[in-house]
């Protein structure tokens, strides 16, 4: 099975298991390591079978990919940061501003395009895209006004010097009281239902394997943190994989409806038919 996920610590967290061959019956993985840019890339030209993406990409791939209820990341105080050199609490501040992001197709970007819609009047000025590792650095060194982060960065920012901005996890979760929707696990419709179910059963099998044994996983987790301190891995990875990991549930759903379905309705995504997030 021709898979790709991030390095990050929550990706390799829940996929070690299934990756080394320790979910019984499950396919085996043929994995690619990739920054979700790539792999939103990847999923709209329908390259591999199995893929972690961004929800915000879903409008575009789910003809061609479903989506599993397992594996993913949404949660609840884990939403993406904007930061900037001074402090402020205030989005007018960005108004023209040069601002860098992980990907035009990220949910981070998707839930800073809502934001910034009701808080930065008369808008941002230039949106440059950055691998996540090289947004904070970008803004330290005065190469872009702002720049909107994910994953760890939400506890190293201050070795930065940088402040925050604004949490967009604390603006989507005050309008909607739903959580919020991050990165998803898709596999290819074409492989059909059955193996489309096993895929998920594996996916929750290996989420349940690594919360069994968290030290099982651990050399794997950090050969690919690039260079992570171990504590922050370790903060990341219970920030990201949650309940909503091993099952979305009905308010995982919820979440990922509400956030296309407000992104459809002000034209920054397609709208998704009625049964866009059922399973193959």
């Amino acid at each position: 099975m021709r898979a790709a996920y991030s390095p990050c610590p929550n990706d390799t967290f829940v996929f070690h298991a299934w990756a080394h061959g320790l979910v019984p019956d499950a396919p085996p993985l043929d994995v690619t390591f990739a920054d979700i840019d790539i792999t939103n890339g990847l999923a709209e030209r329908g390259e591999l079978d199995l893929l972690k993406v961004s929800y915000a990409v879903l409008p575009w791939v789910l003809d061609e990919y479903a989506l599993l209820p397992c594996g993913g990341a949404l949660g609840r105080g884990c939403g993406p940061l904007v930061l900037a050199r001074e402090p402020g609490t205030d989005g007018a501040a960005l108004r023209g501003a040069t601002v860098a992001v992980p990907g035009e197709r990220s949910t981070a970007y998707l839930l800073f395009r809502l934001w910034a819609a009701e808080k930065v009047p008369g808008g941002v000025g230039r949106i440059t895209v950055l691998p996540f590792h090289e947004i904070m650095p970008a803004v330290r060194d005065g190469k872009v006004d702002a720049g909107l982060v994910i994953h760890e960065a939400r506890f190293t920012y201050p070795d930065y010097g940088l402040h925050r901005l604004a949490d967009l996890g604390e603006h989507w979760e005050g309008a909607t009281g739903l959580p919020i929707p991050l990165g998803a696990v898709i596999a290819r419709r074409s492989l059909g239902a059955p193996v489309l179910r096993a895929l998920a059963a594996a996916a929750r099998a290996s989420v349940r394997a690594a919360w069994a044994d968290p030290a099982a996983s651990r050399e794997y987790v950090m050969a690919h943190a690039q260079e992570m301190d171990p504590a922050v891995a370790e903060r990341h990875i219970g920030l990201y994989v949650n309940e909503f990991t091993a099952d979305l549930g009905a308010d995982g759903y919820a979440a990922v409806r509400g956030l296309l379905g407000r992104a459809a309705a002000e034209g920054l995504v397609p709208p998704l038919g009625r049964e866009a997030l059922d399973p193959g």
